[in-house]
């Protein structure tokens, strides 16, 4: 099974599609990642060689933020986000949708179960 960045890779799927379980790499990232590593797209995970996958390693590592630091710093941008007090911030701290989303039926991801209000 080859691990990579913390993340075990699924051993059937095409390596260009199993590199998309780490975190901060997309399908984009991960083709580039092939081309620069000069591996085929075509190849399965269980096919990959030790050097291949460590090659792999290094390209992410020395090019992409993925996975613990990723997640770090997109949390310390929505702290920041509530410390400065803008709009942004405001809805992150209330629990409501951040991008401008009606909130008036539904939003129900972000707002939660529904609290019904008195019947009589």
């Amino acid at each position: 099974m080859a691990r990579i960045a913390g993340v075990d890779l699924p051993k059937k799927k095409r390596v260009e599609y199993a590199l998309t379980y780490i975190y901060g790499v997309g399908l984009k990232s991960s083709r580039d990642i092939l081309h620069k590593v000069g591996i085929s797209l075509d190849k399965r995970v269980h096919e990959l060689s030790e050097d291949e996958i460590s090659s792999i390693t290094k390209a992410i590592q020395a090019g992409y933020v993925v996975e613990g630091d990723l997640r770090k710093k997109v949390q310390m941008d929505i702290k920041a986000l509530m410390d400065l007090g803008s709009y942004r911030g405001i809805r992150h701290r209330k629990g409501l949708p951040v991008r401008g989303q009606t909130t008036k039926n539904n939003a129900r991801t972000r707002k939660g179960k529904k609290k019904t209000v008195g019947s009589k």
